[in-house]
């Protein structure tokens, strides 16, 4: 069985050094973990412990009382199989807490430690150790989010995997903690602002349909009553009333099959760039999106090329991270033509789809030596930018519904009551 030399912490900060038998390095990484040591350096020695000659009850005492506390370890930790889904907000506590720990110093697997060790966090006592378990094996931290949750989606892991590279993972996490709380705000100012319009929704189609079925129907026979012939808006009306008493079954499937249809054009991994592309141009969406990939990217490169990483690997990583297939497109020809040998900034000037306000910022930054303070900047002006977008998202969605809906109720409003009183008028 070959034989591991350690350097570990001891739980009361002491280092203690000394030799193991373990059949491979994960095992004897497990056991220096029972013994409540945290490992600093582990390498194989070229010795090989030989077996030593122990009595048989001896022997089966030990094997008995190893398999009763491995029982006891796995009963207490109640580790679910599988991966496990987290919510929104357990990805940000769990985002928020790491970060903190790794900038206090802490390492990763410790902080994934004392996170395993918090009776309060639920979920996410689960996914410490399921982590730690992967990363002490030598597995990256990204790749191990990605087999433990799919709630930390390809964006997530793909920023880890640049925090990883930069040595700044404690830097990467805090940002991305504030976007997905950012995130998780505008989603509830967004419900929040929904309601007042969605009541109005449903107290339009309420009245409609009371139009529909009783109105209108009430209207015509006194129309054919009287004898006279039915004026404009009502004939109008009652056509509207016929064809949706008569279609709406049809009507209703089409929408179905037409979302169904369109979710799954959508989702087809060759149409997935198209799709991108169009959401750029969408109004009110588009500059949203633009405005967001500008922040992530930029804080992105800054926390990469502040932590010294080459300026092309920089790229590489920003590219990696970045969701929209048509702006990691564009990333892809600036980071060859860096390849080639230009500048950054020249680089985004031939590319084209990059504002100047942006190319003159990292310009500035190049001249002056100080790139990642010039990215930095720049983040900080698109991230306002990003916040005024969303303000006037949110402001101007309650006045296009209620435009929508007066719209729409003031129109078969005017068409009934000018039928009524054209049929009065007839009628005397």
């Amino acid at each position: 069985m070959p034989l591991f030399a350690y350097k570990a912490l001891a739980a009361n900060g002491s280092v203690t050094t000394g030799e193991l038998d373990a059949a491979d390095r994960p095992e004897a990484l497990r056991m220096l973990d029972r013994k409540g040591l945290q490992p600093v350096n582990l390498k194989e020695t070229t010795g090989v412990v030989t077996a030593k000659k122990t009595t048989g009850s001896a022997n089966a005492k030990a094997e008995e009382a190893k398999n009763n506390k491995d029982k006891s370890e796995a009963k207490e930790t109640a580790i679910p199989e599988g991966p496990i889904k987290l919510k929104r907000a357990e990805v940000v506590l769990f985002t928020e807490e790491l970060s903190d720990m790794l900038s206090a110093g802490l390492q990763l697997e410790p902080a994934l430690k004392s996170m395993e060790n918090r009776q309060e966090l639920g979920n996410l006592k689960a996914v410490s150790y399921k982590i730690r378990q992967i990363v002490r094996d030598g597995v990256n931290f990204s790749v191990a989010l990605k087999k433990v949750s799919p709630s930390f989606g390809p964006l997530y892991c793909s920023l880890a995997a640049a925090g990883e590279a930069s040595g700044a993972l404690d830097d990467i996490l805090k940002r991305q903690a504030h976007y997905l709380k950012t995130l998780a705000e505008l989603q509830a100012r967004l419900i929040l602002a929904m309601i007042y319009p969605a009541f109005l929704v449903v107290a339009g189609i309420g009245v409609s349909i009371v139009f529909v079925t009783t109105l209108i129907p009430q209207l015509t026979a006194l129309i054919k009553s009287s004898g006279g012939e039915i004026p404009l808006g009502a004939a109008i009306l009652i056509w509207i009333s016929a064809f949706l008493s008569k279609w709406w079954l049809v009507i209703v499937l089409t929408l179905i099959a037409s979302f169904i249809f369109f979710k799954a054009w959508k989702d087809n991994e060759a149409n997935k760039p198209a799709w991108d592309r169009i959401k750029l141009k969408l109004p009110l969406v588009g500059p949203v999106i633009t405005s967001r990939f500008y922040v992530q990217f930029l804080e992105t490169m800054a926390n990469l090329v502040g932590n010294g990483l080459p300026l092309l690997r920089a790229l590489e990583l920003s590219r990696d991270a970045t969701e929209n297939r048509s702006l990691r497109e564009e990333l892809n020809k600036v980071i060859d033509q860096v390849g080639d040998g230009r500048s950054f900034s020249k680089a985004l000037i031939r590319n084209g789809a990059f504002p100047p306000l942006l190319i003159d910022m990292i310009s500035v930054g190049e001249q002056t030596g100080k790139i990642d303070q010039s990215l930095r900047r720049a983040a900080e002006r698109y991230d306002k930018e990003l916040d005024k977008d969303l303000q006037r998202i949110m402001a101007l969605v309650m006045p296009v519904v209620l435009i929508i809906m007066a719209g729409l109720i003031g129109t078969m409003a005017y068409l009934m009551i000018t039928s009524i009183f054209q049929t009065m008028s007839k009628m005397k």
